[in-house]
């Protein structure tokens, strides 16, 4: 991993994902069409990077149906939660998401784990080629 960062690293959000799942990727493109702040990096669970934080955290390591969002140092969130803390961070009309905090996470989970269980048939595998731009946002290390 680059020292540019991480040293920048802490004051960022690292949304661990699927890289291999077209459903995935299709919501990662989401986040940095919508990251106006430029607070999110991004790294597949597959990765070294995205190994290296399952293993640190005694996570599942081979079945890939689990978003995370870590902020280092401070916390990481997993599956329903994980996406209300995005659409929070995105900001904007996706703040109202934050009312989803009323649903226990049990229930929230439940749906996660739902569409997680359909994400190969929710959507194609497609090839996302994220810009110059935006690949400086991918971690791969």
């Amino acid at each position: 991993m680059t020292t540019e960062i991480s040293v920048n690293l802490k004051d960022k959000f690292i949304v661990f994902y699927d890289g291999e799942c077209g459903f995935c990727n299709h919501w990662v493109q989401w986040i940095l069409e919508r990251d106006k702040k430029d607070k999110f990096l991004f790294s597949s669970l597959q990765s070294v990077f995205g190994q290296k934080f399952l293993n640190d955290r005694n996570l599942p390591n081979e079945v890939f149906d689990t978003l995370y969002l870590w902020k280092p140092a401070d916390f990481y969130l997993s599956k329903y939660q994980a996406i209300l803390k995005i659409a929070t961070e995105v900001g904007g009309i996706y703040s109202l998401a934050a009312i989803g905090k009323i649903i226990p996470d049990f229930i929230g989970n439940q749906f996660y784990n739902l569409i997680s269980r359909n994400r190969k048939k929710l959507a194609a595998n497609q090839c996302f080629l994220p810009n110059a731009e935006q690949r400086k946002k991918f971690i791969e290390e």
